[in-house]
């Protein structure tokens, strides 16, 4: 007997080791996924599992015998719960777990004995919960890890991390002031991810200790400058690089010379507006590049830039994010779309002895070094000298006969074409003695391209009041195209006189109506032109911009516009009867069209109503030939028995005494004249009373 209990019990444990829980799928004898179970606890699986994925669940807390029978585990994914702490010793008998996915719960501290028992961890992932403290021996036993996720958490310090075979670590999205070489000992790590930050520099010891690196992160600090730590021989190796989104001023070529195995680099929203050319020589082996959100000046100087592109095969990430936003021929355009044509560069007609004349374009020489590249302007041009003027108008002609020197057999005479509207403002366009375009800007405006107004100089006391009042308001935004629902904004000037702003706040109001709270919208800065809608008509706006990230000073409930504003009244409403006009040939002939079409319709529905009618007349007549095709023998058969029944004469027959009605009723008198044995009595008789003292009975019909 004792024998068929264990036997039962050992079935019964056999059965429970293969059984999926409820709630659960099990693809594969080993793997579990319980996933949208709405569960609390962690679900009891079978001892066999090696991978159980519970994610997208509500579990809320761990026990420590959760784990313990399941001593075979892998994987374990508890992502997207709602777990708030990880309880000391929870993971003790997973002795072979190699991938630990905590993410995106509600985690907040990581206590010293939280991963105890994992020496076989290779992967821990961490992010999106709310950590803001890590126990300085937290991680102590885990020297197999290999990839490390913080991002998206609440960090403002890190333990000391001795991950001697640790591969990725991604602390982006922290509250971590710096980063030094006392915080990592991670001689092979490959892939370092700092984005989000605010670091204003990189630590060049901690850089120099990562000789393994191969990828790189800086994106979205406060780096204001190329940092040094980048011309580290230890970055030989690096192959993917982003710098994008810091306030950075100027690249040089110097700072990336060491990266020559560098095939991935973002440059995006860092104020670019321009390369030199030759400036990515050194990336030899690029092979993808990111330039997107950077205000562009698309003239001759960097004409060189979609030519190499294409040239090299480099592929440019987010292309339609990349354009042009000087000068206003090419505002707007993506970059990686324009000619060689489109950049304006000059013309050279070149005569040589025994050759014809031909038209070649001649290459810009960048007035500065070709080792640096500023972000936020244009190097200067020259002022225009006599120099100068009379090196364009004292130009011999082609009839002429040029100097020969002893050592010459070929000699150029050079004719120069300026652009239309390469210079702006009223600018007159000139070429340098070496070449080069230049703009002599009128008085009122400034810049290489004279695309900067200048604002008039005032008295000290008028530009106190204008400053403190109205900065930078004169015509740096403007309306154009006003209808009765919309405002077409031009914001040119506005973003040419602030070339490192990454956005622009756009602030409408309607003075003209009883709500007058400003309307806020955020613009980029590759749309100098922007077209208000949905406003009311015969109503006056007053429409300001302003740098994205300015701070927004209230003064009651509403805002204090900084920025420079316009004013713009929308056109009243337009009534269809205004736009007609009765006088024009159209309009006469679409009328007598008009009435054409009702005089065909009138005659349609009276054309209609004659057929119904005779039809209705057509249908009537059939009817009564139909009547009239009847028997006349009934006919009159039924009119004699209409005479019988009112008297000979039709006059109203008398009342006859209540014994007549006791009588047998008489044939007809046709019927008694014809002899006619085929007349049936009817089926009710009278029924007379036997006795005239009792009461007359009525005839019983059931």
């Amino acid at each position: 007997m004792f024998l068929y209990i264990v036997c039962f019990l050992l079935a019964s444990e056999v059965v429970f080791s293969t059984d999926c829980p409820e709630s659960c799928s099990c693809i594969s004898p080993n793997s579990v996924f319980c996933i949208y179970r709405r569960s609390s606890t962690v679900p009891r699986v079978p001892i066999s599992t090696q991978h159980l994925y519970v994610f997208q669940n509500d579990i809320e807390t761990l026990a420590q015998d959760d784990f313990k029978d399941i001593v075979e585990l892998l994987s374990l994914d508890l992502s997207q719960n709602k777990l708030a702490e990880i309880p000391d010793m929870a993971f003790k008998s997973l002795s072979k777990l190699k991938n630990l996915d905590l993410s995106a719960n509600h985690i907040t501290h990581i206590s010293k004995d939280s991963f105890s028992g994992l020496g076989q961890l290779e992967r821990l992932y961490l992010h999106g919960n709310l950590i803001q403290s890590i126990h300085w021996e937290a991680f102590e036993g885990l020297e197999m890890l290999l990839e490390l996720k913080l991002q998206g958490n609440r960090l403002t310090s890190l333990p000391f991390l001795n991950f001697p075979r640790l591969l990725l670590l991604d602390l982006s999205d922290n509250k971590l002031p710096s980063l030094e070489r006392s915080h990592l000992h991670t001689p092979h790590l490959e892939a370092l991810k700092l984005s989000s930050l605010g670091l204003p520099s990189l630590d060049e010891n901690l850089v120099a200790s990562l000789k393994n690196l191969h990828e790189l992160d800086l994106s979205m600090n406060q780096l204001k400058e190329v940092p040094q730590a980048l011309k580290q021989e230890s970055l030989k190796g690096l192959t993917k690089l982003s710098l994008a989104a810091n306030p950075l001023f100027e690249l040089r070529v110097s700072d990336f010379q060491q990266l020559v195995a560098l095939q991935e680099l973002d440059l995006s929203g860092v104020n670019l507006q321009g390369f030199p050319e030759g400036f990515f020589e050194s990336f030899s082996k690029l092979t993808q590049l990111t330039v997107a959100e950077n205000p562009f000046n698309c003239l001759c100087p960097l004409a060189w830039f979609p030519v190499w592109l294409k040239e090299k095969e480099v592929n440019l990430k987010r292309p339609e994010e990349t354009r042009c936003h000087f000068p206003l021929v090419n505002a707007g355009k993506t970059l990686s779309a324009l000619e060689h044509n489109d950049f304006g560069c000059p013309l050279t007609t070149t005569e040589s002895v025994g050759s014809p004349v031909e038209n070649t374009p001649v290459p810009q020489i960048p007035t500065t070094s070709p080792e640096t590249t500023h972000t936020n302007a244009i190097p200067p041009p020259l002022p225009p000298s006599d120099e100068t003027f009379s090196y364009i108008t004292d130009n011999p002609s082609f009839g002429s006969d040029p100097p020969v020197s002893p050592s010459s057999t070929v000699v150029e005479n050079e004719l120069h074409f300026c652009p239309q509207n390469i210079c702006l403002n009223g600018g007159t366009c000139y070429f340098d003695p070496n070449g080069l375009l230049k703009c002599l800007c009128s008085s009122g405006s400034s810049g290489d391209y004279c695309e900067i107004p200048e604002v008039p100089q005032k008295s000290e006391t008028e530009v106190s009041l204008v400053t403190s009042a109205m900065p930078d308001k004169l015509d740096a935004i403007s309306s154009r195209e006003v209808t009765s629902t919309s405002i077409l904004l031009d914001l040119h000037r506005f973003i040419g006189t602030r070339p490192n702003i990454r956005g622009i706040r756009l602030t409408y109001r309607n003075l003209s109506g009883p709500d007058r709270r400003p309307q806020m919208l955020s613009l980029p800065t590759y749309y100098p032109v922007y077209t208000l809608r949905g406003l009311n008509p015969n109503c006056t706006y007053l429409v300001c911009v302003s740098p994205l990230g300015e701070k927004i000073i209230y003064k009651g409930n509403s805002s204090v516009e900084l920025g420079p504003c316009t004013e713009a009244r929308t056109s009243p409403t337009v009534f269809v009867e205004h736009l007609i006009d009765l006088d024009t040939p159209m309009t006469k002939n679409l009328i007598a069209a008009l009435a054409v079409l009702a005089l065909v319709l009138v005659l349609v529905l009276v054309a209609g109503t004659i057929i119904c009618v005779q039809k209705k007349r057509q249908a009537n007549s059939e009817m009564e030939l139909e009547l009239g095709s009847a028997d006349p023998e009934a006919i009159d058969l039924e009119g004699k028995k209409v005479h019988l029944e009112n008297g000979v004469n039709g006059t109203l027959p008398l009342k006859q005494p209540e014994a007549d009605r006791c009588q047998t009723p008489q044939l007809p008198p046709l019927l008694q004249q014809n002899g006619s044995l085929d007349y049936e009595a009817p089926l009710m008789q009278g029924h007379c009373p036997s006795n005239n003292n009792q009461a007359t009975l009525k005839p019983s019909y059931f």
